[in-house]
């Protein structure tokens, strides 16, 4: 478990695109509820609206464009030293959506976090709403999990779940979901910030527990929910 203190506590975030989730991390520190301070935001995309979050907030940002880059393995060591050099204690992936490589895994290993839109295992990669609606699931939701070098396949810390409607589209669905990540995801970067959620080989642990599955939302107990 971490020594460092809390308020002390450096957050990396890496973005794609929008980051809502970047700013309900965002939000989170504004408030207390992350005892913590967003060191970095850090994009693969120049245009990405998540880094205008970050400038309105006042937060340090880079941009690594995967152009120019002879191979994957490369774009990953600049993308380390990026990163690195805001000494960040917890990496957190917004809506990134470039695969991390072992090099990156590596560096930063049992401290990558990421919130995927989906019930994990089920629906691992792109198109998550539509392939539940076609699935013909009567649930859905989204899961935060360690990143390891497999694409969304880590250990999953935590998961909210939406019942899908009759008259869901993707869209319709997507929202509802994205409302629960939103309020898991900071949850879970608290956890890890106040030093009781790790990663000890390939499971997550809780105050001192080995998770055997995925905490879910509703069923969290007052304990494991507010802060220690």
């Amino acid at each position: 478990m971490s020594t460092t203190p809390a308020a002390d506590f450096a957050i990396a975030v890496l973005v794609s695109g929008g980051g809502t989730n970047l700013q309900a991390i965002i939000d989170a520190t504004v408030s207390g509820d992350i005892p913590g301070k967003i060191c970095l935001v850090a994009s693969d995309n120049p245009d990405a609206y998540g880094l205008e979050r970050a400038n309105q907030a006042g937060i340090p940002t880079g941009v690594l464009e995967a152009a120019g880059f002879e191979s994957h393995s490369d774009y990953g060591r600049a993308l380390v030293e990026l990163v690195a050099r805001s000494q960040p204690q917890l990496v957190t992936l917004a809506g990134f959506m470039r695969i991390l490589g072992a090099e990156f895994v590596d560096a930063f290993r049992g401290r990558i976090l990421n919130i995927h839109p989906a019930l994990l295992p089920r629906h691992r990669g792109l198109n998550t709403h539509r392939r539940a609606l076609e699935g013909g699931d009567s649930e859905h939701g989204a899961s935060v999990h360690f990143v390891t070098e497999e694409l969304d396949a880590g250990p999953v810390v935590l998961q909210a779940r939406v019942p899908v409607l009759a008259d869901d589209d993707p869209e319709r669905l997507a929202a509802r979901v994205l409302d629960k990540e939103h309020v898991i995801y900071p949850l879970a970067v608290r956890w890890f910030a106040e030093g009781r959620l790790h990663m000890k080989g390939d499971k997550p642990w809780l105050d001192q527990v080995a998770l055997d599955g995925p905490k879910i939302l509703d069923e969290l107990s007052p304990a494991e929910y507010e802060m220690q």
